[in-house]
C-alpha cells in the first residue's frame, strides 16, 4: 500500500471513529438511496466467510424504514472506494431473500460479483 493510499486509509478510519456521524451518514445515504424515511435501529457486527477465508467483515447498520412500499427495514455500511478515494454507501433492502444483515452482505457482494462481470 502506497503512502499517500495509508493515508486516506487512516483518515477513513478516523472519520469511521466517530460513530454517530457514521450512522447519520449512512441514514441519509440510505434515505436518498430509497426515498423514504430511516430510523437507526441497531448495529451487527458481520463476517462473510468463503471457501475458509473472510471476503468481509465489519458492521452493518439497522434502520426500521417508513414510507417505503416495499420494505419495512434495511441495512446499510460504507466503505472506502479504491477506484476514486471516496466513502461507498451500500443499502440494502430488507425484501425476500433478504432477510437479516448477513443476508444483506451476501446480496452486495453478489451484486457486486455480478456488476464488474459484466464491465
Amino acid at each position: 500500500m502506497s503512502g499517500r493510499s495509508l493515508r486516506w486509509m487512516l483518515n477513513w478510519l478516523n472519520i469511521v471513529a466517530n460513530k454517530s456521524d457514521y450512522i447519520a451518514r449512512v441514514q441519509v445515504a440510505l434515505m436518498q438511496m430509497h426515498s423514504c424515511g430511516a430510523t437507526w435501529r441497531e448495529t451487527v457486527p458481520v463476517q462473510e466467510v468463503f471457501q475458509g477465508k473472510t471476503i468481509w467483515s465489519g458492521d452493518v447498520e439497522v434502520f426500521d424504514l417508513n414510507g417505503h412500499p416495499k420494505a419495512k427495514r434495511a441495512f446499510g455500511w460504507s466503505h472506502p472506494d479504491g477506484h476514486n478515494k471516496t466513502e461507498r454507501f451500500v443499502a440494502v433492502l430488507e425484501i425476500p431473500p433478504v432477510d437479516s444483515p448477513q443476508s444483506a452482505v451476501k446480496m452486495a457482494i453478489y451484486s457486486d460479483a455480478k456488476r464488474q462481470k459484466h464491465n
